[in-house]
């Protein structure tokens, strides 16, 4: 390492995201663990409600994690053999495998070349008489166009199940993400917004799917005595159809009490230091900073820059590993899913969403997170135009 680029490096090697964990998160798993409940208890409920009401949705029903909560909304929306969904190639797996886990087949739509988002004319001209759903993903945060997607879904009359993952906090066109569509999962995976450790949730303002999704995440069994065929006493419980063990648990859900309190300030720091990358970035025409939707208010979970290779001497590979090489923990989101080796034995192949694999070959995710201080911030704005200079071609 030369001594510009030793120059350039931490001594410590900063993530692409990490969770923020205080004192009363700490206290309030604690508090769990010394009482009475450890799987489903009262922390349940008091998350669930207070997710609802910060998204301003009627329901909200918790899941172990934010792929069985894909895969309960699946369930209640009805896919199943030879339905189709329709879902963006640049998500994680999860996206399109919840469909797979239903019987259905996931279809791909590729994205529009600006947002990175799934792009609703695609969406329409994928629509068979086999479709069933559209899943679209709020990529980064940003929030796609749910006017467009809506108008689609209605069209067609197709449930729309939007993967808000990395959009707790979002809004679209001044409404909270998560009371729009017709329901909408959250994660809590640590590097997300809030953390519950793993956890997953669906909001939903339909009774019906409610009631599905808090029996799916169970076995499928119901205590409702209105809900019974038969009632052999007040132990009785049945089980009405195949579901799965999907339940968080109740220290979990405490944990995600706690954090969500946290949420505002947890957005307003990333906002913070997402204005401050663009500002240095702005003048370095080798990198294209994030554009964000007028219609969208992004809660910025992932901040990615996209790098103009004609403009540099090697390949993102390259600059992935120097980037590393002085300890920034650069990440890459995602790998086209169609491109997975278990997508390719579908049939899907290299060149079927050219917009998609384009923005791949590009992409590098930078750390991102609300524990980040002002000083990690500027040390990888430092490591990226140290980067860049190197390897640019007018050097």
């Amino acid at each position: 390492m030369t001594k510009e680029q030793k120059k350039n490096s931490r001594e410590t090697y900063l993530p692409y995201g990490k969770q923020w964990i205080d004192e009363d998160d700490i206290n309030a798993v604690v508090n769990v663990l010394k009482g009475d409940f450890l799987t489903t208890g009262p922390y349940i409920g008091e998350f669930e409600q207070a997710v609802a009401d910060y998204v301003g949705s009627k329901y909200a029903v918790a899941f172990s994690n934010g792929t069985a909560a894909l895969h309960g909304a699946c369930f209640a929306a009805g896919i199943g053999e030879g339905d189709e969904v329709i879902t963006t190639p640049i998500t994680f797996a999860a996206s399109a495998n919840c469909v797979l886990y239903q019987g259905g087949t996931p279809v791909f739509a590729d994205i529009d070349e600006k947002t990175y988002n799934i792009d609703p004319k695609k969406i329409e001209k994928k629509v068979t008489e086999k479709t069933k759903a559209i899943i679209p993903v709020d990529f980064t945060g940003q929030p796609v166009n749910l006017d467009a997607i809506h108008e689609v879904a209605k069209k067609h009359n197709l449930v729309v199940i939007e993967d808000a993952a990395h959009a707790l906090g979002a809004k679209y066109k001044g409404r909270m993400v998560g009371s729009l569509s017709d329901m909408t999962m959250f994660s809590f995976h640590p590097v997300k917004h809030i953390t519950s450790g793993e956890g997953g949730i669906i909001t939903t303002n339909s009774k019906e799917f409610y009631d599905k999704l808090l029996m799916f995440r169970s076995h499928g069994i119901t205590r409702d005595a209105d809900k019974m065929l038969e009632n052999h006493g007040p132990w009785y419980y049945e089980m009405q159809f195949l579901g799965y063990n999907y339940r968080m648990t109740d220290f979990q859900a405490a944990l995600g009490v706690s954090q969500l309190k946290k949420i505002d300030s947890f957005v307003s720091r990333r906002k913070k230091y997402v204005e401050m990358y663009n500002e240095a970035f702005r003048e370095v025409k080798q990198v294209i900073t994030p554009f964000q939707d007028k219609d969208s208010d992004s809660s910025w979970h992932l901040y990615i820059i996209k790098l103009d290779l004609d403009a540099l001497s090697v390949s993102r590979k390259e600059i992935f590993q120097a980037l590393q090489a002085k300890n920034i923990g650069v990440n890459v989101h995602y790998i086209p899913v169609h491109l997975l080796p278990y997508y390719k034995e579908m049939g899907h192949k290299n060149g079927d969403y050219p917009i998609a694999e384009d923005l791949y070959e590009r992409i590098i995710s930078l750390p991102l997170f609300p524990a980040m201080e002002e000083k990690d911030v500027q040390d990888v704005i430092g490591a990226v135009k140290a980067t860049i200079r190197e390897y640019s071609r007018e050097v």
